[in-house]
């Protein structure tokens, strides 16, 4: 698996990040979901670079132009709710991709553990395509495999794009070991040391579910 992570470069990413993990800016829901929009949108840039391209003529007012686009029409998958403002950024750039929504949760038990529990998935053919995962916190990894794996019964990628705004060493290392495909790369806004022991990253953001939506009880 190869691993890209944007912000070991000095760009504006880096002020979108410090704006959702500030706990004043986080208080303006709006600002939070635009920023992880804007976010969304500089990684389908990043993750445009490695589309398959074709040359094509376009006819200006005054001649002919060659440009080079791309060829193919990937499949943007998102992890509801708190994947929703993510994948719309990331839907901005690649506006004529097709969509495919899990609905997946943290189920709590009475010690305050959980597992993850996967209810519905709405996806097309994935065959020989390009799919493109995104979930802004990746944290144990649990949840972004149990969602790739049932993807993948929707077919054989091409090449799969995780794409992930805060991720935790933890989760990356549980991704590494317990996927099933080979033909992936993990993208990453940042990467953060920690988990809390109830699974949030530290120092991370908080609940990017609830930032976004507003709170929510745990099922």
């Amino acid at each position: 698996m190869n691993i890209v992570v944007l912000n070991e470069k000095n760009t504006i990413l880096n002020q979108f990040i410090s704006e959702i993990r500030d706990e004043t800016v986080q208080r303006d829901s709006m600002r939070f979901r635009r920023n992880m929009e804007r976010i969304g949108e500089i990684m389908a840039y990043e993750i445009s670079k490695q589309l398959q391209y074709e040359e094509r003529e376009v006819t200006t007012p005054l001649g002919i132009a060659n440009v080079s686009v791309p060829c193919e029409k990937p499949v943007l998958a998102t992890i509801l709710r708190a994947g929703l403002p993510f994948h719309q950024g990331i839907l901005n750039y690649f506006d004529t991709a097709d969509s495919s929504f899990i609905s997946a949760f943290r189920k709590y038990s009475k010690d305050n553990s959980f597992h993850i529990e996967l209810e519905y998935i709405s996806c097309p053919d994935l065959d020989n395509r390009t799919l493109i995962l995104c979930d802004p916190m990746l944290a144990t990894g649990a949840s972004m495999v149990l969602a790739l794996n049932s993807l993948l019964k929707k077919g054989k990628p091409r090449h799969t794009h995780i794409a992930t705004i805060i991720a935790c060493k933890d989760g990356i290392n549980y991704i590494q070991k317990n996927l099933s495909i080979i033909n992936v790369t993990l993208w990453a806004a940042a990467v953060d040391e920690e988990l809390t022991v109830k699974s949030y990253i530290i120092p991370g953001l908080g609940d990017a579910g609830d930032l976004a939506y507003g709170n929510k009880e745990n099922i």
